[in-house]
């Protein structure tokens, strides 16, 4: 029985010395039958190719910045023509506006000259009547200065 047991361990220690299959060195390139063998002829025609995309590719991109640049400086040259058009508005505006002072201010002096006003005594502001009959003469004179200016009243 003790020869029955020698033999089953045998075969065991047997494995264990086995050595491993020796593997194939891992190759990334394809075997030399199925590459495209490399001539003189092929390698200038790609890298004239391949410099040729790459070039157009940053005209390209230079284009896209020119046309940017350009499109901006319209923008800048249509609102600085806006700006220059409203201040020359502004100052024929503002022009009109001092002229159309002056004319409301003569008016006024005018209709100021034709109101008697009474001294400063102290008998004409007692007498109740002469100062209503003068802000009578006063509130149609202003109104009628109103409507040659064009003023709405908002009573």
């Amino acid at each position: 029985m003790a020869e029955v047991s020698n033999v089953g361990t045998a075969p065991k220690a047997a494995a264990k010395r086995k050595t491993a299959a020796k593997r194939k060195p891992v190759t990334t390139h394809k075997p030399a039958a199925k590459r495209k063998p490399i001539t003189k002829k092929t390698t200038p025609e790609f890298a004239v190719k391949a410099q040729e995309a790459g070039r157009n590719a940053f005209l390209a991109s230079l284009g896209f910045y020119g046309k940017a640049f350009d499109q901006a400086q319209e923008q800048y040259n249509s609102l600085q023509d806006q700006l220059e058009d409203r201040r020359k508005k502004a100052d024929k505006l503002y022009k009109e506006l001092v002229k159309r002072g002056q004319k409301v201010e003569k008016d006024a002096k005018v209709a100021l000259k034709d109101i008697e006003l009474p001294k400063l005594e102290l008998e004409s502001l007692t007498d109740r009547k002469k100062l209503e009959k003068q802000l009578k003469k006063v509130k149609a004179r202003f109104a009628e200065l109103k409507e040659t200016v064009g003023l709405k009243s908002a009573a």
